[in-house]
């Protein structure tokens, strides 16, 4: 019963585990890049280094080489003189250089090979970053239109159906108001249809629009006429 217990809490642990690990996927994410981007960046100084270490080593070959040139040439000289003596320090001297050369150029190819594989090491490792760093800005894009899909009021994406008929009615209105201030401004530029039968009636055409003081003056005179 003790085990099934003990088995029990660790699959809830583990349960528990993946669950935090999914929540928060993103930052996880973002954290391990930062870390490997960091390993790459520490690899390409490791070849930097190896790179600088090897040409101080090519630079000790060509100096040894030099020396064991000149060596020879002198040791040669001494021979031609009978300096018997200085040409076996000479020799001494450039066997012990030779040695040294010889471990120098040893050194050098295990620069080389060992820069080749880090060089490769380093490209693969540039490209699998980018990689991650292009999924990554995919899936923060993904999971950014995922909350706002979820957290939209009215469940998915609804209100924006609304917000796009409110704009319809919106546009409706606005339209109707710039046809009716048009109207009116045509009708304000036009002629004024009274001024225009007032001005007509003045110049005798039509039946006058105003009665004037003579007009009731003869018919004030006709209805006197009439009483006598």
């Amino acid at each position: 019963m003790f085990k099934q217990i003990v088995t029990l809490l660790r699959g809830r642990a583990h349960e528990a585990e993946e669950a935090f690990g999914d929540r928060h996927a993103l930052p996880i994410l973002a954290q391990q890049i930062r870390d490997a981007a960091q390993g790459v960046e520490n690899a390409r100084r490791a070849v930097a280094l190896a790179i600088a270490q090897n040409r101080l080593e090519t630079e000790n070959a060509e100096r040894l080489s030099t020396h064991i040139g000149d060596l020879e040439a002198r040791g040669v000289a001494a021979l031609e003189k009978g300096r018997e003596d200085l040409a076996a320090e000479a020799a001494a001297s450039i066997a012990r250089l030779e040695t040294e050369l010889q471990n120098a150029r040893q050194v050098q190819a295990e620069f080389a090979r060992g820069i080749d594989r880090l060089r490769h090491a380093v490209r693969q490792s540039e490209t699998r970053l980018a990689a991650l760093r292009r999924g990554e800005r995919l899936a923060a894009a993904r999971d950014r239109t995922r909350r706002l899909s979820r957290d939209a009021p009215g469940n998915d994406l609804a209100t924006l159906s609304d917000a796009e008929a409110t704009l319809q009615r919106l546009e409706k209105h606005q339209r109707e108001a710039e046809l009716t201030a048009e109207a009116l401004t045509e009708l304000a530029e036009g002629p004024d249809p009274a001024a225009l039968a007032e001005k007509l009636a003045a110049a005798g055409c039509g039946r006058p629009l105003v009665t004037s003081a003579d007009e009731v003056l003869d018919r004030l005179r006709a209805k006197a006429n009439s009483t006598l």
